[in-house]
């Protein structure tokens, strides 16, 4: 088969680096592709948001059999329906169920509707009234963009000050466009020993019928160590999360993934695809913190080289709605992901940047915001690399990590020195 992975970042080099291990794999593709998926893949140089341009390359490329819609942006306009119209086979939701990432509206009514565990919550389009809800229930508070932010548009505010401000980023000074016309005002929820609380991503296929979860990754969304400064789209990863369990794992499976199923397929929204769940332990037992309709980013970058199943029969089973025939294995062990970033990220940053990469040992670099210049390496994006470490434990391969970082550099490099240190005790 031949295979299109629409995207150009780590998550894309992730999947791209699990698809070529396929033995029914002959070609890969890349749209748009940055310098890392050149290397295993033919990158195409289309925008991909441009979804008559998208529809003519693949009309003119026919030898393409399968396509996968990796990013939020292409899935919340509607690529998938438009490429299943053309009849292409694809990976990913139609825009329809991929609403539950595109408005956090949306979701959080679902939740409500369907007694599905989730921080309490008020909605709002106005803005006089979304300030007078913040002040009568004062702080920690959290504010939540409606729309898709890049991972950003999420503000933990910790007093009255902070949320003010907030609400007058999100909904007056459009910080992030027009994905704040609607906010989402929630409760913080506080996890069992630590403060905001305990998060674990668990991402699951599923193709409507049959939910299956992999293994638990954590991320790490603030830019600086000890979770301080700005939210970013995630600074590095670790998989699997200390505190998971059996018990725990029951608990999400019989009162979060299936029923979020079923309540997708009950609002005729059936989703098919990978729906990540961003949960958080709290002492009234585990909660939903967010949906995202796709792979996430980093957390693909630990979780997809630790599966022994071949990726593309887990596409292709989820396509023909035919889940639960394939057995989904797991290698045993760890995985850690160090994001480097431009300096300045998650704010204003320069791109050019010449990249040196030296010994980096075991580690596996899966490439984000690259591209060559003048036949050399260079920087063009925010998040530019994730160093990908395998190891018995997650010590023994945040040390692989680390040490592969110290080879590499570039003007102004970024990162957080206390990846997969977070739940050490579980």
């Amino acid at each position: 088969m031949n295979v299109l992975v629409i995207g150009n970042g780590g998550r894309e080099h992730a999947i791209l680096l699990a698809l070529r291990k396929s033995k029914r794999v002959d070609k890969l593709y890349c749209m748009k592709g940055n310098a890392g998926t050149a290397q295993i893949a033919e990158n195409v140089d289309v925008d991909y948001m441009n979804v008559s341009a998208v529809k003519k390359y693949v009309s003119e490329h026919p030898e393409i059999d399968y396509i996968v819609v990796a990013p939020d942006d292409p899935l919340s306009i509607g690529l998938v329906d438009e490429l299943e119209a053309m009849g292409k086979r694809c990976f990913g939701p139609r825009k329809n169920a991929a609403i539950i990432e595109a408005s956090k509206a949306f979701s959080k009514n679902l939740m409500k509707k369907y007694n599905i565990p989730t921080a309490e919550s008020e909605i709002f389009s106005d803005y006089d009234k979304a300030l007078q809800y913040i002040r009568a229930k004062g702080a920690p508070i959290v504010l939540k963009a409606d729309g898709l932010a890049l991972g950003k548009g999420v503000l933990v505010c910790e007093d009255l000050k902070q949320a003010e401000e907030g609400l007058k980023e999100i909904m007056l000074d459009k910080a992030f466009g027009s994905a704040g016309n609607v906010i989402v005002i929630e409760e913080c929820l506080k996890g069992l020993k630590y403060t905001p609380g305990e998060e674990v991503s668990v991402l699951a296929f599923t193709d409507g019928k049959t939910i299956v979860p992999m293994i638990t990754s954590c991320d790490h969304k603030r830019v600086y160590d000890g979770d301080k400064g700005l939210n970013t789209g995630g600074m590095g990863t670790f998989s699997p999360c200390p505190f998971w369990s059996k018990e725990i794992e029951k608990e999400v499976y019989d009162k979060i993934m299936l029923p979020t199923m079923h309540a997708m397929n009950a609002e005729g929204r059936t989703f098919k695809g990978c729906l990540y769940f961003g949960l958080m332990r709290t002492d009234k037992g585990m909660k939903v913190v967010e949906y995202n309709s796709r792979f996430g980013d980093p957390e693909t970058q630990v979780i997809l080289p630790m599966l022994k199943t071949d990726l593309m029969d887990i596409f292709e089973a989820v396509t023909d709605e035919r889940l639960a025939d394939i057995k989904i294995e797991w290698e045993e062990g760890a995985c850690v992901c160090v994001v480097l970033a431009s300096g300045g990220y998650p704010l204003g940053y320069v791109k050019g940047k010449q990249i040196t990469i030296g010994n980096t040992g075991e580690a596996v670099l899966v490439h984000a915001g690259t591209a060559v210049k003048d036949g050399k390496l260079v920087t063009s994006g925010g998040r530019v690399l994730g160093v990908v470490s395998k190891g018995k434990t997650i010590e023994d391969a945040r040390k692989k990590a680390y040490k592969a970082v110290e080879g590499i550099h570039w003007e102004g490099m970024q990162y957080r020195t206390d990846i997969g240190e977070k739940y050490r005790k579980g």
